[in-house]
Order: structure tokens, then C-alpha cells, then sequence
């Protein structure tokens, strides 16, 4: 089978490899890979900026797939279904695992970043980390976990219906985040340095209005414009840089809530009496969990969420380098990038 592999930043190569050996007894699946987004961890691991990531590594975390083989399991998954997964294994051990927040397992790998990932033609992992479709096609299917990575942010800051809600970022995470906030009733605008990436998501997602973080002035000023001078309800970190997290923290408002999803490896030096001054309440949000995943993929399913808006490039496995390549060099303008491995399987 052929397989993605990042030896060390900027190094990509699609190599062969013998199929992953399939051990029923133990609970796992063998999948046939169909489609795998390029999530922007898989892009800082490429450039070398990802906290978490180490090398050689094959990425992907971002997956549809079709069983193949599967051990016997309660979802009644069978040969044939179409699935996504949980790509966060946790220790089951630790502190956070026994209270529940196997999220935020101290010792979490995700796929595609601590462990190698999905990006195979075929690769196995244990059945019981797999969601069926449900009858969502194998492209939207793929979008499923950045979808959760947004709900999730969202669902910390405990979003109330009419709350103004500012997300900096108009990444995917971003953008989904930012869905996420509409579908709970928020009034939500999109914030981002990229003009085109914010004309993109408002053309397609209708989000009360953005802002251009084109300088921190301008910035204070269509903050303070929007807002009436009082500020966000909810902030969003959907970037991973000290600059934005700044933002967040400065367009909060009193007693608002700031939500950390980015992930970056710079520290930030910040006046942090703020936190005091504005009473603010300030989330860390980390990977998703399984009842997100249920609550994406209905949403999905019933047709009140379109995550495959969010899609701009849809490249062959094959291509993979030049997706990567692409990718790094046009960030300003992709948002969501797909590998297709899905050749003679559904395609939704």
C-alpha cells in the first residue's frame, strides 16, 4: 500500500509500505482510507512550527474510511460501513482520564502528531473510536473532527443565544468555530489578517459581519464600532500566536469569556492584571469528545450544518506534496484542503 510520509519539515513523500497487520482479537478495524483533510496541525507539523509533533511521521487525523474488516462490536459497524473516528487516544490513567476529560489526557496522542496517523490507503485502529456516517458522504464525513475541535471551544464558553462572539482566525477551525457559534444562537463575527479568507467565509456562512486584523488600531476600532465599546461577550484563539491571544483578551468584554483553541510554540508576554481588571473568564480548549462527535454528526446528518463550505482544494493522495507545498504557500487564501484516496469506492 502507499502511505504519506513527513521525515522531517518540508519533506514530504508518498512511500510503500506492507498492509497494516489487522488483529480482531483485540478489537481493531482495517479501513480503507476515502478522504483526509489537511488539518492546519498537519501544516505546522510540515513547517516545523507544531508543539506537539515529532518526526518521522505519518500524518492525518481528519478522516472518512470504509471497513473492511472489523471485530465484533456494539455500534453495529460491519463490512462496508462508512465511518470517522476519535483520533485522540488517551492513557485511561492519568488524573484528567479517571474524572473523565480524556480530552485532555495528560499523556493524549493525537494521530497524525504524537502517533502516526491516517494519511494510508489502508491503516486499522480500534472499532470502538469509529462513528458511523450515518448516510453523510465520505467528503462532509472527513470534515467531522474540526468540526468537534470548534463545538467543542464553543460548548466551554457556555454560549448563551444573542451573545456577541468575535472569532480570530478564519482558518477552518476558525470558521467552524465560528459556525458553531451561529448554530447556538450567537451573533458572530469573523476576524482574520487574510481579506480574501474572511470575503470566503462570509460569502458562504453569513456570519453577522468580520473584522480586518490588519493593524492592532484598526482593529480596537471596528472592535469598538461593532460592539458600541462594550466589548465580546465570547473570544475565540483560533490562530495559536501570542498577538491574537492579546486580541482575544482586549476585545473581550467585562467579565467576558476568552476560548484558547490555537495551538503555537511562542510564549506570550501580556499585561495580565487584565485578567483581573476585566474579571475575565478564560477557557483552554483541547481536541473534542465523543459526545461531540455525536452532536456534529447529527447536525450534519439533518441537514442543519454544512461543513463542506469550508472546502477549497481537493487534491489525489498522489499529489500530496504538491498539496502540502500548495498549502504552505497559499494559506492566505486555502482554507480546507481534501486528499482523495477514495478511486473506485463511494464518493459521495
Amino acid at each position: 500500500m502507499k502511505y504519506l510520509f513527513i521525515q522531517k519539515p518540508y519533506q514530504v513523500e508518498v512511500r510503500e509500505g506492507p498492509l497494516p497487520e489487522f488483529h480482531p482479537e483485540k478489537g481493531d478495524a482495517l479501513l480503507k482510507m476515502l478522504y483526509g483533510g489537511i488539518c492546519g496541525s498537519d501544516l505546522s507539523t510540515y513547517r516545523g512550527s507544531m508543539a506537539y509533533a515529532s518526526y518521522p511521521r505519518v500524518p492525518g487525523h481528519e478522516f472518512s474510511a470504509e471497513v473492511v474488516e472489523i471485530a465484533p462490536n456494539s455500534a453495529g459497524l460491519k463490512k462496508g460501513s462508512i465511518v470517522t473516528a476519535n483520533p485522540y487516544f488517551n492513557c485511561g490513567r492519568c488524573y484528567s482520564c479517571r474524572r473523565g476529560l480524556v480530552n485532555c489526557c495528560e499523556t493524549n496522542e493525537t494521530m497524525g502528531v504524537q502517533r502516526d496517523g491516517a494519511f494510508s490507503e489502508y491503516f486499522t485502529m480500534p472499532a470502538e473510536r469509529l462513528f458511523d456516517g450515518g448516510g453523510i458522504s465520505p467528503k462532509l464525513l472527513a470534515l467531522v473532527e474540526p468540526f468537534c475541535i470548534g463545538y467543542h471551544g464553543i460548548a466551554r464558553a457556555g454560549l448563551k443565544p444573542g451573545e456577541r462572539v468575535l472569532v480570530v482566525g478564519a482558518g477552518t477551525i476558525g470558521v467552524l468555530a465560528a459556525l458553531s457559534a451561529k448554530l447556538a444562537g450567537g451573533e458572530v463575527y469573523l476576524a482574520d489578517i487574510a481579506p480574501a479568507k474572511l470575503d470566503y467565509a462570509q460569502t458562504r456562512f453569513g456570519f453577522a459581519g468580520t473584522v480586518l486584523n490588519d493593524s492592532s488600531g484598526h482593529f480596537r476600532e471596528q472592535v469598538a464600532s461593532v460592539t458600541g465599546r462594550d466589548g465580546f461577550d465570547v473570544t475565540v484563539e483560533a490562530v495559536g500566536s501570542p498577538s491574537t491571544f492579546q486580541d482575544c483578551v482586549d476585545a473581550s468584554a467585562y467579565g467576558g469569556r476568552v476560548v484558547q483553541i490555537g495551538v503555537g510554540k511562542q510564549h506570550a508576554d501580556f499585561d495580565f492584571t487584565i485578567l483581573q481588571k476585566k474579571e475575565l473568564n478564560l477557557f483552554g480548549s483541547r481536541n473534542a469528545r465523543n459526545e461531540d462527535f455525536l452532536r456534529v454528526i447529527r447536525l450534519t446528518r439533518e441537514g442543519k450544518a454544512d461543513p463542506g463550505k469550508v472546502v477549497t482544494d481537493i487534491y489525489l493522495f498522489e499529489q500530496a506534496a504538491r498539496a502540502f507545498s500548495d498549502f504552505d504557500r497559499n494559506s492566505g487564501t486555502m482554507l480546507k484542503v481534501l486528499l482523495d484516496f477514495s478511486e473506485g469506492t463511494p464518493s459521495g
